[in-house]
């Protein structure tokens, strides 16, 4: 048994790497594979933007020729830069259930991580901002949101026996869109008042100009939170790309405050059983399939959702409250996930029990002193 790193310009060592989750996930009907080519993406070193500012490497525990376990291990230096800290983060970690081979794997990280300077290691975390984050630990027998990661349940087990330490959960759940008629007339009342007001979209031309304006609002929405960390232009142009490519723009909506944006709705129909069905690929025609998943969906995925502080309390929270439940009703979606909120974040989390959402996902991020 033996541990390496992949060769990034090598085709069958790229495969090697990607192809070994389809073989552990191959009975598993949770478990949604990548679209084709987006690991592949991470791996490109003269494409991706990520590696313009900082470095990665993917390793590979093997046996015999037959790949047992992976993981990238990645230092964002943005990321170390915002927060003050030489941070490393580990990420796509896939194993067999073999504490030998996880060993290898997390010993293999923590040396990579101090060569690099690194005292610490976070993870599961990717490469973008926007890259689910944490570790599956509750929720094994639902299908997960867009882009959220499922992992098998004895992972936990793995990390911990290396040394690693919860750092935050983040928590998801369902939201059976049934408010109360009072808060829609109360919301009714805050438009009235002529202050707030609510942009909607007829096509994706339309959005793809409001894009940024989002993105500054997620920054203003989400920068005190102790995982957040500016995206350099061309990793949000990137970020961009993937909303649009998924996004129904009658399920995005942005809160208007005299003129300014004061938050958001980003919601997408969860074409996940798709993927699973064309198996991540796209050509020759998977991309039928999907786009079929895009019509018929009714389950939603509440990916974004956020008000700046100073417009909260003035009505913006009933009025967001509101605008969830009408994107659901109005594009068909019988039940919609709040995905992903950070259990630090006091106010969305007050905010989603308030709406009654069923939290039933909890993903764990972990953290390890290297000192």
């Amino acid at each position: 048994m033996q541990r390496r790193t992949i060769d990034t310009t090598d085709k069958k060592d790229i495969d090697r790497f990607c192809s070994f989750p389809f073989d552990l996930y191959r009975e598993n009907p949770y478990w949604v594979p990548p679209l084709h080519g987006d690991i592949e993406a991470l791996m490109d070193r003269a494409a991706h933007p990520f590696y313009t500012h900082s470095q990665a490497d993917f390793l590979v525990v093997e046996d015999e020729g037959k790949t047992l376990g992976r993981i990238a291990v990645l230092k964002n230096e943005n990321f170390c830069a915002y927060h003050k800290a030489e941070v490393a983060f580990f990420y796509l970690f896939e194993c067999v259930d073999d504490l030998q081979v996880s060993r290898l794997l997390f010993d293999g990280a923590f040396e990579w991580a101090k060569s690099h300077g690194a005292t610490q290691i976070m993870g599961p975390k990717g490469f973008l901002r926007s890259s689910g984050l944490g570790l599956l630990i509750e929720g094994f027998d639902l299908l997960p949101a867009m882009g959220i990661p499922y992992n098998l349940p004895y992972y936990a087990r793995l990390i911990e026996a290396a040394g690693f330490e919860k750092e935050t959960d983040h928590v998801s759940g369902f939201l059976n869109h049934h408010l109360t008629p009072k808060l829609h007339q109360a919301a009714e009342r805050v438009i009235a008042r002529g202050q707030f007001s609510v942009k909607k979209f007829k096509s994706k031309k339309d959005l793809m100009a409001m894009i940024p304006v989002v993105d500054y609002v997620h920054k203003k929405a989400f920068e005190n939170n102790p995982g957040f960390y500016p995206s350099t232009p061309e990793e949000f142009a990137l970020i961009a790309r993937s909303i649009i490519a998924i996004a129904d723009p009658k399920m995005i909506k942005i809160i208007m405050h005299n003129g300014d944006v004061a938050g958001f709705v980003i919601a997408y129909r969860n074409i996940n059983s798709a993927i699973q069905k064309v198996k991540g690929r796209l050509y020759p025609f998977g991309w039928i399939t999907l786009l079929n998943a895009k019509r018929s969906s009714r389950t939603a995925d509440l990916n974004g959702l956020g008000l700046l502080p100073e417009f909260q309390g003035l009505g913006g929270n009933v009025l967001l409250y509101s605008e969830v439940e009408k994107t659901l009703a109005d594009s068909g979606m019988t039940s919609g996930e709040i995905v992903q909120v950070d259990e630090r974040n006091f106010r969305s989390k007050s905010d989603m029990d308030f709406m009654e959402v069923v939290w039933n996902k909890r993903h764990r991020t972990y953290r390890i002193s290297l000192i």
